[in-house]
Parts: structure tokens; C-alpha cells; sequence
């Protein structure tokens, strides 16, 4: 799994939101470590859904700068167990060259 499909799934486990708020959440999370383009999120995305990551979903309750145009995703089971080993996955290989460094 790719750092951007990661931090994507990681964005969407707080919640709903749509494409710009991910880019933004992604980039503030990683300290702009991780930086998104339109082009590359909505790839991401399409590809997360197909995989069935993600879906498409209507506009979270209580959102009040709404702009019809926005689409919102959210997080499926199956993202979120990605997105876990993923986690578990990345951990080893941390404790790995902890060991080893």
C-alpha cells in the first residue's frame, strides 16, 4: 500500500469528508511530509472504491459550507481492516530496523 493510500484510508477514519478536506487533513497530519494533488487524491479514489476501501457517501449531518459539487467518501470495513494491517505491517518493519540499526 502506497504512503498516499494510507494516509487517504487514515484521514477518512475520523469521518466523512470530502476531497480537499482530505488533501488538507493529509497534509497537516504529516507535517507536509505527504502532499496530494487534485489529480493524484482522485485517482486514489476511485481506485480505494473499486476496491471497496471506500465509498461514496451523502454529506455528513451538520456540515453548513456545503457546495453541491463536493463528494463526499467515507470508510468501509474493509478499509479500515486494510488500514490496520497496513498499521501492523509498517510496525515490523520499524521494529525490524530498530533491531537491526
Amino acid at each position: 500500500m502506497s504512503r498516499q493510500t494510507l494516509q487517504i484510508l487514515l484521514a477518512l477514519a475520523e469521518g466523512p469528508m470530502h476531497g480537499y478536506a482530505i488533501i488538507q487533513d493529509v497534509a497537516e497530519r504529516t507535517h507536509g511530509d505527504v502532499r496530494l494533488t487534485a489529480s493524484t487524491l482522485y485517482d486514489a479514489l476511485a481506485r480505494l472504491v473499486d476496491e471497496t476501501f471506500i465509498r461514496e457517501t451523502d454529506r455528513p449531518a451538520g456540515v453548513t459550507d456545503h457546495d453541491a459539487r463536493r463528494r463526499y467518501y467515507e470508510l468501509t470495513p474493509d478499509g479500515r481492516r486494510a488500514a490496520k494491517e497496513e498499521t501492523r505491517r509498517l510496525e515490523r518493519t520499524v521494529a525490524l530496523a530498530r533491531e537491526r540499526l
